[in-house]
This record gives C-alpha cells, structure tokens and sequence, in this order.
C-alpha cells in the first residue's frame, strides 16, 4: 500500500486528517487517446490526479513537473486544458523514445507557487515517483522545467535510497520572482545525491531562469555523484513573456533536439 504525505499548506491541499491512503488502489482511471488519468487517494477524499503514458515496456519511467502554476487541468477525459508547458506538450515524443512519462496536476487547481520546496510538496512528488516505480518497474528519473524545477530538486533532495534513478533540471528559476520568491537553491541542492542533468539555453531571456546561473547550480550539488551541464541554443518566441512556454524558455522549435540530447543523457544514467 502506498502511503501519500498530505500537503499542510493550504494554499496547496484542504485541511484533512488522514496521511494514508483510503484503499490500496486507485480511485479510478479511465483510457482516452493512449493515455490513462489516475486519481490516487490521499484520504478524506482528496485525490492526487496524474497523467499517464506508457510504451509496452518502458525503458524508465519520468515523472514530468510542469513549470507556472503547476496546473493541467487533466480531466476525466485525459485532456489537459493548459497543455504548453514544455514536459506537456512533448509526452508523446519521450513515450516513442520508451519512457513511461507521469504528469502530476495540481490538487482542485491550487497553485504551486512559493510552495513547491516546502517539505510536504516534496514529499508528495517522492511518493508519486513511488506510484510510478511500482506501476512501471523501471528506473525512474524526475524532470522539472521552470518552475517544476524547484519541486524537481526538492524531492529529489528528500528521496529515500533507490527510489529516483536521477533528476534532470530544465530552465531552471534561480532569482527570485515578483509571483514567486522560491528557487531551486531553496530546494536543498546539497541533499541531491543522485546524478542530475541541468539543461540551459543560452537563449533563454526569462528573468528568473538566466542560464548564466547553472553553473552555480551545478556548484551547489555538492553531494551528487555526477551533475552535467548541458547547454543548448535556439528556440522560438510565441508566447506574450519571455518565461512563456511557447519560447526559447520552453525550447519552442527546438523540441526534439533538446529530447533527444536529454534521452542520451537518460541511457547513460540506467534510462
């Protein structure tokens, strides 16, 4: 039986009181287009939704952490509402690559801003990459993008031995924002000791994400056994913002290059 730690911020998850799960299996789930929408039970029935697809047998599985607000909007169907965002939008590429890909949504659509290095939100991605290593059995890696980064490295930080297989940082926010003061140095980077890619465009014009600022990045994982810088270049501007998903920020354009250099990486690391 799994057991999902609760989120105790409220801006996150209602006030509830039981940590374990109601019943040893997913509420329900439901197939739509390839893709199958899980609702796993945290008690009090909350629900922590996720997106899944899966080639027939996976070579690793990536638990995908969408940047923004860390909203969806995955519903019953499988269609999510907000579907930009980089480790969105690409599912579809990283399954024809054999990875099994886990998209979590956010809980009754709250917003993930200044809480996703809380403890309780890492802990919550760490019991999804739990669900997904038990569903799967494949290694399992976490992929974060703009603000997914920062819960990507905060669960990461806090994963019990043998339970990630590794992390990898997209864009990652390293200054702090006007919506949004958390980065990923609040993540506890020190505490990652498992091996990370760090992917940066150096086109990227996003405020909170400058790519000069990976190497630092790289420099405060001071405890992972391999951490690699991988610098990329190019991209479109389709969104209004600079961070936009639809932008250099969001590999726009440049998609497959920027899957197919992070799948190397993948093979090399047991993915």
């Amino acid at each position: 039986m799994l057991n999902f730690s609760l989120l105790a911020a409220a801006t996150v998850l209602p006030a509830v009181s039981a940590p374990a799960l109601a019943q040893p299996e997913p509420a329900w789930s439901t197939s739509a287009a390839g893709e199958q929408v899980v609702d796993l039970p945290l008690g009090d029935g909350v629900t922590q939704r996720v997106l899944l697809d899966a080639p027939v047998h996976p070579r690793a599985t990536l638990v995908m952490l969408p940047g923004g607000t860390g909203d969806v909007g995955v519903g019953r169907d499988g269609d999510p509402r907000h579907d930009d965002n980089f480790v969105v939008r690409t599912r579809a590429a990283w399954v024809a690559k054999g990875y099994a890909v886990v998209i979590p949504d956010t809980i009754d659509q709250a917003n993930l801003r200044g809480v996703r290095s809380s403890p309780a939100y890492g802990r919550l991605v760490d019991d999804v990459a739990g669900y997904a290593r038990d569903r799967f059995q494949a290694p399992v890696f976490l992929v974060g993008t703009s603000q997914g980064t920062i819960a990507a490295m905060n669960a990461a930080a806090r994963a019990g031995p043998g339970l990630i297989a590794g992390v990898v940082l997209t864009e990652s926010v390293s200054v702090p924002g006007r919506r949004s003061t958390e980065t990923v140095f609040d993540a506890r980077p020190q505490d990652v000791r498992v091996p990370a890619l760090i992917v940066a465009n150096r086109d990227d014009a996003c405020d909170v994400a400058p790519p000069a600022m990976a190497e630092r990045i790289v420099a405060a994982m001071i405890h992972s056994p391999s951490v690699q810088l991988l610098p990329v270049s190019g991209g479109a501007q389709r969104s209004q913002s600079a961070c936009g998903s639809l932008s250099p920020h969001g590999y726009y354009d440049i998609e497959q290059p920027v899957i197919d250099r992070v799948a190397g990486w993948l093979r090399v690391h047991g993915g």
